[in-house]
């Protein structure tokens, strides 16, 4: 691990591969660290040949959390985005967005691919919609475009996301809550056991602890995003949009929306998978990337 400081925020991160090789930046979705980037899937990318940066966002993990910054009251963000009131936010996606292309800079690093999931997606997309001297290639992965008219997450799934631990002081309450989301989220064709679901949250909480502060201010700045489709026209690189047919936290309709409104995307949809990342299919997800990666250099050199 090391640590940079990028837009004015101490970022933690982590490289994979040689740094003399084409990077590729991978952007983590809401209240989920770096490290839900499976280590498997950062690997298998370097062996691909290129240098793999995964890193914890602002308010999550070992980044800096803005623990001076107000906590957003949820319900109200959410009534006055529905009734186009803009409602004050302690930062905007747009400000995360920053906070990767800061990161490339930190890092020495001119242009990257650029790589998404979920929350991260859009962060991604803002990137490459915002900064396309920086953006080699864009993939979007299980993300959505902020269009209003795409279906809302299944109930559970949002049940289980603003869920609360019984005792937010007590680790094992707060690991037994994170096993719950993750079990509600995860993919039906491929269900991780309760054991490996546990393990997982357990690495989670105990590396970079449980700040619902920060998560609601990493929420309060999804919610109020600005609709991203006439950005995504913008971008001319090669991108491919990931999506799994039974996610039921961001429904398979965002994707495909996504794919609709970028100029040069590939739309890849795995059956049965959810709204995480089944160990079955990473080497089919690293190759993917890969491939529009490679598209990347190709038309480049046409």
């Amino acid at each position: 691990m090391a640590r940079a400081t990028a837009n004015g925020i101490g970022i933690e991160y982590e490289s994979f591969g040689d740094e003399n090789t084409e990077a590729i930046l991978l952007v983590m979705g809401l209240g989920t660290q770096l490290t839900g980037w499976p280590e498997t899937l950062c690997e298998g990318l370097a062996e691909r040949g290129y240098r793999v940066i995964r890193f914890d966002n602002r308010d999550i993990g070992l980044s800096d959390h803005l623990a001076g910054a107000a906590v957003p009251n949820i319900p109200l963000v959410v009534g006055r985005h529905m009734l186009r009131f803009p409602p004050a936010v302690p930062y905007t996606l747009d400000d995360m967005a920053k906070d990767a292309v800061k990161l490339l800079d930190a890092l020495g690093i001119s242009r990257a691919h650029l790589v998404g999931a979920s929350m991260g997606g859009m962060i991604a997309q803002l990137v490459a919609a915002d900064f396309p001297q920086r953006t080699l290639s864009l993939t979007s992965i299980m993300s959505t475009t902020g269009n209003r008219a795409l279906p809302r997450a299944d109930r559970h799934a949002t049940r289980a996301l603003l869920m609360k631990p019984r005792d937010p002081l007590d680790p094992e309450s707060v690991i037994v809550r994170n096993v719950r989301v993750r079990k509600a989220v995860q993919s039906p064709a491929y269900p991780k056991s309760d054991a490996e679901l546990y393990d997982a949250a357990a690495l989670a909480f105990h590396r970079g602890g449980y700040d619902p502060a920060g998560v609601a201010r990493q929420l309060a700045a999804t919610i109020v995003a600005a609709d991203r489709r006439p950005l995504l026209g913008r971008i001319s690189v090669p991108s491919l949009v990931i999506h799994g047919d039974a996610d039921p936290l961001v429904k398979l309709e965002c994707g495909l929306d996504t794919a609709r409104h970028l100029q040069n995307a590939d739309l890849e949809i795995f059956p049965g998978m959810g709204h995480d990342f089944p160990a079955p299919l990473l080497d089919a997800i690293a190759d993917k990337i890969h491939h529009t990666a490679s598209r990347a250099r190709t038309e480049v050199a046409t």
